[in-house]
Formats: C-alpha cells, sequence, structure tokens
C-alpha cells in the first residue's frame, strides 16, 4: 500500500485505510451551508483520490462493489466543499453542496429521513423525487 501524506509544514496526515480488512473507511457526508447531515458511505484510496482530484464526491459502492460517482444517475451530485479527518485518520466529514437537492436514493433529501422516538418511528423527511423515474422500477 502506498501511504499519500496531504497537507504541509506541521500539518501531515495520511488516511488510514490499512484500518479495516476492506480497506474501506466511512464518510459522513453533510450540508455544507446547514450541517444536515445528508449520508453515510464508504470510500477507498480510489474514490478518495477520484474526489480530490475532481472536487465531486466519489465513494466505494459495498452493494455493487465498484467506484461511484455520488450522482452519476440521478445527476443529484455532491460537490465537496470542505474534508473534515478525525483524529485516528480513519474517518471523514465530506461537506457539500448538494446539487439537485437530494442525496438519498429513495427520493429524500438526507438518507436520515427516518426519527425513532418514544412513540414509535416517524417519516420526518420530505420527498424530493420519485425514485422510480429517475432509476426505473428495480
Amino acid at each position: 500500500m502506498v501511504e499519500i501524506k496531504y497537507g504541509t509544514g506541521d500539518v501531515m496526515f495520511a488516511l488510514r485505510f490499512d484500518k479495516s480488512e476492506d480497506g474501506l473507511l466511512p464518510a459522513i457526508v453533510q450540508d455544507s451551508a446547514s450541517g444536515e447531515v445528508l449520508m453515510l458511505a464508504y470510500i477507498n484510496e480510489e474514490a478518495w483520490g477520484k474526489t480530490l482530484e475532481s472536487g465531486k464526491a466519489h465513494f466505494w459502492s459495498r452493494s455493487r462493489n465498484k467506484l461511484w460517482l455520488k450522482g452519476e444517475t440521478s445527476g443529484h451530485v455532491q460537490l465537496v466543499r470542505e474534508v473534515l479527518v478525525d483524529c485516528d485518520e480513519d474517518t471523514v466529514v465530506f461537506k457539500v453542496e448538494q446539487v439537485g437537492g437530494a442525496a438519498c436514493h429513495k427520493g429524500y433529501r438526507s438518507c436520515f429521513f427516518r426519527r425513532v422516538d418514544l412513540d414509535g418511528a416517524k417519516i420526518t423527511g420530505e420527498l424530493v423525487f420519485d425514485p422510480a423515474q429517475v432509476y426505473g422500477n428495480k
């Protein structure tokens, strides 16, 4: 594994992809303006490099087992405005501008559109688009 260091001067780090057997690290995605958590996905070294190179959020799809540009099908890309790295160098936060208004493949702005409390579960998010129209009937 090649270690790529980022930063300048006293602030140098390398993401620790070696900490997980599959080489994947969690990436929390937040709206850069509101701070709303939009989704959680995973990155590998390739996705990390493509994100830094393009300014658009790339992830590793665990279900499709391939590199994934967020919004490649729907057009709802995420423009990365800032990246935060945790103290253990094994988790990142992408602060993004969410194009198209929805991060969730189910049509909601956020993947966290359900809330659980003592009264049960509720859908708290608004549907932004119809997934069947965007992705077809899968």
